[in-house]
């Protein structure tokens, strides 16, 4: 017996990454997936991901392994997508217990995203994708688990969330992260009575193909060794986050609600 089976997730934006590898890891639990995201073949933009998997699409990777998943192709930007997408997962399994808010991400390199002179058309992209996908994915599954006094919510912060970067860049993804942070202080007390939780995880540098590809190259410390400040030593992997989201939507933390936690391996942040 799994400790989720009987169990339904939608993970948003794991097409790749960390939100296949939260996807996967909880399937392996036993839950039932919906694998949302802008495109299930995400992982075709870079190379790195697209040599990790193991099959055409996560949903695909997860029903070779014996487990239970659908797909479902939308934008989180879109309430009216999204609302349904969750009611395409209720008519086909009945229920939703588990939310990981994982798609958002940012648009732009460091060194031309200093808080001063943010472009708009990347702050409103970029606080739609995370911060306004977030909230719309919450408001269509919580009168499902209100009504089942039952679920477990998952949102997505970041290091540059909790710290600012040391010359200010990427401050519009930082300043939206901080804002689901705060977001899920309140729905904790929101949700609470409701046998709900909802907490929330700010991943340090996790070497994902996008952020290798991406983010890293154009940061102020580009061409330092960005595991000096780590404490321990190294970078995360995504099965590093993956872990913490098996903790937060199992039994394990049946008493955890409102909290941050950070998985950064110790991380002395200096970009």
């Amino acid at each position: 017996m799994g400790k989720l089976d009987g169990k339904v997730a939608i993970v948003t934006g794991a097409g790749r990454g960390l939100g296949r590898a939260y996807a996967r890891r909880l399937a392996g639990l036993g839950a039932k997936i919906a694998v949302t995201d802008l495109n299930l073949k995400s992982y075709e933009e870079f190379e790195a991901e697209a040599k990790a998997m193991t099959a055409d699409s996560t949903v695909d990777e997860i029903i070779a392994g014996g487990g239970e998943a659908m797909g479902i192709e939308m934008d989180v930007r879109d309430e009216a997508a999204v609302q349904s997408m969750v009611k395409q997962v209720m008519a086909r399994w009945g229920r939703v217990d588990i939310l990981v808010c994982n798609a958002g991400g940012g648009r732009g390199r460091p060194i031309d995203t200093k808080a001063s002179t943010i472009e708009t058309s990347l702050l409103h992209l970029v606080t739609e994708m995370n911060y306004y996908g977030t909230v719309y994915c919450v408001n269509a599954v919580a009168p499902i688990m209100k009504e089942q006094r039952s679920g477990k919510i998952v949102t997505v912060s970041s290091v540059a969330g909790l710290s600012p970067s040391i010359d200010g860049g990427y401050a519009h993804y930082g300043a939206a992260k901080a804002a689901i942070l705060h977001y899920t202080r309140y729905l904790a007390q929101d949700l609470g009575p409701f046998g709900i939780t909802a907490n929330c995880i700010a991943p340090g540098t996790i070497t994902t193909g996008r952020i290798v590809a991406s983010v890293m190259p154009g940061s102020a410390n580009a061409n330092r060794d960005r595991s000096e400040g780590v404490a321990l030593r190294r970078l995360g992997g995504v099965e590093d986050c993956a872990k913490v989201v098996e903790f937060l939507t199992t039994d394990m933390s049946d008493y955890v609600t409102g909290q941050c936690i950070a998985i950064d391996g110790g991380l002395l942040r200096q970009a």
